[in-house]
C-alpha cells in the first residue's frame, strides 16, 4: 500500500523544515542520516563483530555480556562517525559488515526474549515462538496492515516510511486505530524478516525521510524488525514510534538500531493511565524509557492533550520533560487532535474534544517552562 508521492504540495513545512536551524540542531543525528551524510545505526551495529571464540548458541547470560562489552565498541565507533564526518558510502567501504556482528547477537538476543517473552513491561513469559499469547496475543509472525509514505507526522519526518503492526500492549479506551491494536491484529499481511526488509527499502527507494515503526506498537514485533535490518541494504533513519513500554532489555537491544526516537507520553500520573489504558506502573516504566533513549539518539515526544485532563497530565508531562531532559533541547509535539474514538464515549471525562481554553493553557505552560515545541507539527 503506497500512496504520499506529492507530500510536498500538502505539506510545504516539510521542505521549510530541512532549513529550520533549531531542528537540524536538536535532531542533527536524524538529519545527517536521512541525507546520507552518516549511516544509520542499525549499519554500524553491522559492522561490529562478533569474538571469533564466541557463538550464538552461548546461554543467555553469556551473551548478554558479550551484548555489553560490544556495546562499548559500538559507542566508540558511533562516536567516531560523528567526529569525523564520514558520509554513508565512505562508512560502507572502510567497515563492510562483519561475518558475524552485534546486529546479529541482538536478533539472537531478541529471539530468546521471545521465549519466555520479556519484551515489554508485562514480561508475560509466553513462549511465543510455539504460541501465540499473552497481552499483545502474537506469536512469531508480525502482521503488517499497511505500509506507505505518511503525510501527516510531524515536518521533520515528512514523507515517512510509516509500517503499521497489528497488536499492542495497551488497551486505550480512545484508541484510534483500536481495529487493529485491540479487536484483529492478524487481519494484516503476515511478515517474515526478509519480506519486512523490501517493505523498508521500497519506502526508503520512493522517498521516505525515515522507516516509522508504528501500530498498533511496535515492541511485541520487535524480533523481526530487528531482524528484517540484516536484510536492508539501503540507508534509511529507524524511527520508534511507540508507546515506551519496553522492557529493559528490548530498551538495550534498540539502542544500536534507532536513529530517532517518538514516544507517547500519554499520562502524567499512573491513575490515568490503569482507568484509560489499563496500564500499572506507567510513569515509571515510560519515564525510564526516555531517560535511556534520549543518551541513544535524536527525540521527538509526542503528548496529546485529553480534555479534562490539563492538571493531571498535560502539565505534570510537561513539568517532568522540562526538569529531567530539556538540557538535551528535545522536540515536543502538543497534539491537539485528540477525538472520541472506540469506547471514549463510555467515559464522561474524555468524550469530548479539548476545548480551545483548555489547549491554550497547555501552550502556555510549555513556553512557561520553555519547552521547545513549536515548529514541528
Amino acid at each position: 500500500m503506497f500512496r504520499g508521492h506529492y507530500w510536498f504540495i500538502i505539506r510545504p513545512d516539510a521542505i521549510s523544515a530541512l532549513h529550520n536551524e533549531t531542528l537540524r540542531k536538536v535532531l542533527n543525528w536524524y538529519y545527517s542520516v536521512f541525507i546520507d551524510d552518516h549511516p544509520a545505526k542499525f549499519h554500524i551495529a553491522k559492522a561490529v563483530p562478533l569474538p571469533n571464540d564466541i557463538k550464538l548458541a552461548e546461554d543467555l547470560e553469556t551473551l548478554w555480556s558479550i551484548h555489553t562489552k560490544l556495546t562499548t565498541y559500538f559507542n566508540e565507533l558511533w562516536n567516531e562517525v560523528k567526529k569525523s564526518g564520514v558520509k554513508f558510502s565512505e562508512f560502507k567501504k572502510q567497515y563492510g559488515e562483519a561475518k558475524t556482528s552485534l546486529l546479529d547477537l541482538d536478533i539472537e538476543i531478541a529471539f530468546r526474549l521471545l521465549k519466555r517473552c520479556r519484551l515489554c513491561e508485562w514480561k508475560c513469559n509466553v513462549d511465543r515462538t510455539s504460541s501465540s499469547g499473552g497481552v499483545c496475543k502474537l506469536g512469531i509472525s508480525s502482521y503488517v496492515h499497511s505500509w506507505f509514505l505518511h503525510t501527516g507526522e510531524e515536518a521533520p519526518l515528512v514523507p515517512s516510511g510509516t509500517i503499521f503492526y497489528g497488536s499492542c500492549n495497551f488497551r486505550c479506551v480512545f484508541c484510534q486505530n483500536w481495529d487493529i491494536s485491540q479487536e484483529d491484529p492478524y487481519k494484516g499481511i503476515e511478515v517474515n524478516p526478509r519480506n519486512l526488509s523490501l517493505i523498508q527499502r521500497e519506502l526508503r527507494v520512493n522517498g521516505a525521510r525515515n522507516i516509522n515503526h508504528v501500530g498498533g506498537e511496535p515492541t511485541p514485533n520487535l524480533y523481526n524488525i530487528l531482524a528484517s535490518l540484516k536484510h536492508l541494504n539501503v540507508n534509511v533513519p529507524q524511527l520508534w514510534n511507540s508507546n515506551f513500554y519496553m522492557s529493559e532489555e528490548a530498551m538495550n537491544l534498540l539502542s544500536h538500531v534507532i536513529d530517532i526516537w517518538l514516544p507517547d507520553f500519554k499520562y502524567g500520573n499512573n491513575e490515568c493511565a490503569l482507568r484509560l489504558s489499563k496500564i500499572p506502573r506507567y510513569v515509571e516504566i515510560v519515564t525510564r524509557n526516555i531517560r535511556k533513549a534520549i543518551e541513544w539518539g535524536d527525540m521527538i515526544i509526542r503528548h496529546l492533550v485529553l480534555p479534562s485532563h490539563i492538571e493531571c497530565c498535560s502539565k505534570p508531562v510537561l513539568k517532568w520533560i522540562a526538569d529531567n531532559i530539556q538540557k538535551y533541547r528535545v522536540v515536543v509535539n502538543i497534539m491537539d487532535q485528540y477525538r472520541p474514538e472506540y469506547k471514549a464515549y463510555e467515559y464522561k471525562d474524555i468524550s469530548r474534544r479539548p476545548s480551545t481554553q483548555e489547549l491554550e493553557e497547555v501552550y502556555g505552560y510549555a513556553d512557561q517552562l520553555g519547552v521547545l515545541w513549536r515548529d514541528v507539527s
